[in-house]
């Protein structure tokens, strides 16, 4: 049983590629993937993507706003308030973007201490997007959070120290199909190096998909494909990284693990 800790559900191609969101996930199962996190960007698409997977208990949500959406809604009320919400499992996508977007750094600091008060406030894990930011990433989080907010760091690219870090802080690491990538020999090197008991996947849906399908839309039953090849990185079978990283995310996220 793997989980997806990581797609955006409301972002899939539901005209050429999916019947709806119960074929995703009939997919998915048949990839032995039973459950995913759906992750919301903005306010504004949180109500729509709560709507999509309300008939499916094993699809969980979380809500933020995205570090490149500094331009949609801000109120921290509102995102309380989802986030309050027995059906929300964690507060996020949220961090910092240097790497597309250098300009707004102050604003996109503001919404990440934002996001860190309102963890505190609901006791909820953060979801991170970090990118080009190791140094001011970490420094909110313990200016913010530390000892008193967990969550994990998702579709990670940087280095081993800023992995060492956070996991010292309480926080897990997310890897996704980017791992499989020619190009990713750093980060291949940076996971075989990290704890299991501090490892999930992801997909990323519909972005970044693994080895062998990069060039199509990736979908959750694609992380197989990155299980798969962590767990050779790992040496370990796919059984076994798959069991750990199931019960990291059930842990992490403070809900009773599923049996099969």
């Amino acid at each position: 049983m793997l989980v997806d800790s990581h797609c955006h559900l409301d972002k899939l191609d539901y005209e050429n590629k999916h019947l709806d969101v119960a074929d995703v996930i009939a997919k998915a199962k048949q990839r032995g993937v039973s459950h995913m996190l759906a992750v919301a960007v903005e306010l504004g698409e949180f109500e729509a993507l709560e709507s999509l997977v309300a008939p499916f208990d094993n699809v969980f949500l979380s809500c933020g706003i995205h570090p490149l959406h500094q331009n949609s809604d801000q109120d921290e009320a509102k995102l309380l308030r989802y986030c309050q919400q027995d059906n929300v499992v964690a507060v996020g996508e949220t961090g910092l973007d240097y790497f597309y977007s250098p300009d707004d750094k102050e604003q996109q600091q503001a919404c990440f201490r934002r996001h860190i008060r309102v963890a505190r406030q609901v006791n909820k894990p953060l979801i991170i997007h970090t990118r080009d930011a190791r140094e001011d990433t970490l420094a909110i989080l313990q200016q913010e959070g530390e000892g008193q907010v967990t969550g994990v760091l998702h579709c990670f690219t940087e280095s081993l120290a800023m992995a060492k870090a956070a996991i010292e802080m309480g926080f897990y690491i997310s890897i996704s199909g980017i791992v499989t990538f020619k190009t990713a020999n750093e980060l291949r090197e940076v996971v075989e190096q990290l704890p299991l008991d501090r490892l999930l996947v992801e997909t990323d849906s519909p972005y970044l998909a693994p080895v062998p399908y990069r060039g199509e839309q990736n979908q959750p039953g694609h992380t197989r494909a990155v299980a798969e090849f962590v767990a050779q990185l790992k040496g370990v079978t796919l059984a076994t990284l798959a069991e750990q990283t199931t019960t990291n995310f059930f842990r992490l996220f403070n809900t009773a693990t599923p049996t099969e």
